[in-house]
């Protein structure tokens, strides 16, 4: 079993940032992958950025604007998140997949991020 737990969301000005930071806890494999999506009102869930040993991914949307990392020793994974716009308000998600390859087995209670002046 993994436990996620986000903190870091609010409300933030049009261009303003805001760093999500999880923290995992419990089994954790050493070639996991971790992430974030996030899901807008009526819209599907999406996958936002992911993190393995070997590199990253991003959607196209927040290419340049946003920046996955951790800290293997803490079993932390933040998520800096620049030049926001209202398109990014949403409910953000920490996951977690055991292995680098799966789709995310575990899933934090979400974050909310709204982008609003």
């Amino acid at each position: 079993q993994v436990q996620l737990v986000e903190s870091g969301g609010g409300l933030v000005q049009p261009g303003g940032s805001l760093r999500l930071s999880c923290a995992a806890s419990g089994s954790i494999l050493s070639r996991n992958a971790m992430g974030w999506y996030r899901q807008a009102p009526g819209k599907q869930r999406e996958l936002v950025a992911r993190i393995t040993n070997s590199g990253t991914t991003y959607a196209d949307s927040v290419k340049g604007r946003f920046t996955i990392s951790r800290d293997n020793a803490k079993n932390m994974v933040y998520l800096q998140m620049n030049s926001l716009n209202a398109e990014d308000t949403a409910v953000y998600y920490c996951t977690y997949s055991s292995l680098w390859y799966r789709s995310p087995d575990y899933w934090g209670q979400g974050t909310q991020v709204t982008v609003s002046s």
